[in-house]
């Protein structure tokens, strides 16, 4: 009885046995299933980044090729603005020359876009995440828009209409006087439509604390030859014009960085206004009137503008972990390729 016993013991392991090998078999590939089904569904973002980033990075170079080949309409009408007021006044030939490359591949705005390109490809991990990466080259693909691009084109090419005295008129927006009295705005000079535009120059903060206006390398010049004086944020803020990047392209035309400054730039000043007891209006609390014939692309921008900004109003886009690297980064970039190549400087 003891050996039928232990034959019984035996067969029982060996039944057991053969059960483990057959489950393991049959669970096999139900596990490699579950690992590739993981595997493919990881990050679907980062697959909308793949698929997205040709596509911007064509856009951009098309428009560059249709800025040289004069199929943009503003950048055209900058040429030949440009031409006019040189001959009109001879002493402005170098400043004038500067907003002649806005209707170019080497304007600041467009090179802008293609810094903003650059730090995708070549320094991901600047972002905060990979949301943050996709919703920058969304913006970057709406920013290379030919038609869009070039409603922005219509602020340095109003700029050339005011240094003509008159004698050219202002493309998509309303004449000075008229937008300012309905904005209750005060004048800040020819070249105003630029201020808050860091392609053009950026907000310094002195050593009493209070930020101003600093032009890029020749755009200084407009200070110097119109006599206009410093402009200081808590003025501006309050009292601008309308300008189509402040109204219109703030969200299309900055990088996240640069939109976070602004912010929290604005959000010290009315700080400040309110810990003496006085009232302080936004610089982009809300729109200034003066725009006229503009493109639908830039309404539909605008209204996904007010959404996205709501966003970046408490947090970067970049990684705080990126941050002061960052900010190093583009202050070294303003100085050597800024002025340099990419103006001229």
């Amino acid at each position: 009885m003891s050996g039928i016993r232990a034959e019984m013991i035996t067969e029982t392991i060996k039944t057991k046995r053969h059960q483990k090998l057959a489950n393991r078999v049959f669970l096999a590939p139900i596990y490699m299933l579950a690992i590739f089904l993981l595997s493919a569904c990881g990050d679907p973002i980062k697959d909308k980044i793949t698929q997205q980033q040709p596509i911007t990075e064509q856009r951009v170079k098309q428009l560059a090729n249709a800025l040289d080949n004069n199929q943009v309409r503003n950048a055209t009408l900058i040429k030949q603005y440009a031409d006019k007021v040189s001959a009109q006044k001879p002493d402005l030939s170098q400043l004038v020359n500067e907003f002649r490359k806005d209707a170019s591949s080497q304007g600041p705005m467009y090179l802008a876009l293609v810094d903003r390109l650059n730090t995708i490809k070549n320094n991901p991990n600047m972002f905060s995440s990979n949301q943050a990466i996709f919703d920058e080259l969304i913006n970057i693909y709406q920013a290379a828009d030919p038609v869009l691009f070039s409603d922005a084109l219509s602020d340095p090419l109003n700029v050339l209409a005011d240094m003509s005295d008159g004698l050219l008129p202002r493309i998509n927006s309303l004449p000075k006087s008229q937008s300012q009295q309905i904005n209750n705005a005060q004048d800040f000079g020819t070249g105003e439509q630029l201020i808050g535009n860091p392609s053009y120059g950026h907000w310094n903060t002195g050593s009493n604390g209070m930020s101003f206006w600093a032009w890029y390398g020749m755009y200084s010049m407009m200070g110097d030859v119109f006599g206009s004086r410093r402009t200081y944020y808590n003025d501006w803020g309050s009292r601008r014009n309308y300008s189509y990047y402040n109204d219109y392209g703030r969200t299309r035309y900055s990088s996240p960085s640069q939109l976070k400054s602004q912010n929290q730039l604005d959000t010290r000043t009315k700080k400040s206004f309110q810990s003496r007891g006085k009232k302080y209006t936004s610089a982009y609390s809300k729109n200034r009137s003066g725009a006229s014939s503009l493109s639908s692309q830039s309404k539909t921008a605008q209204s996904s503008a007010k959404r996205f900004q709501s966003k970046s109003l408490n947090k970067s886009s970049y990684s705080s972990k990126y941050k002061s690297t960052k900010k190093a980064s583009f202050r070294n970039s303003r100085t050597s390729t800024s002025r340099g190549f990419r103006r001229g400087k």
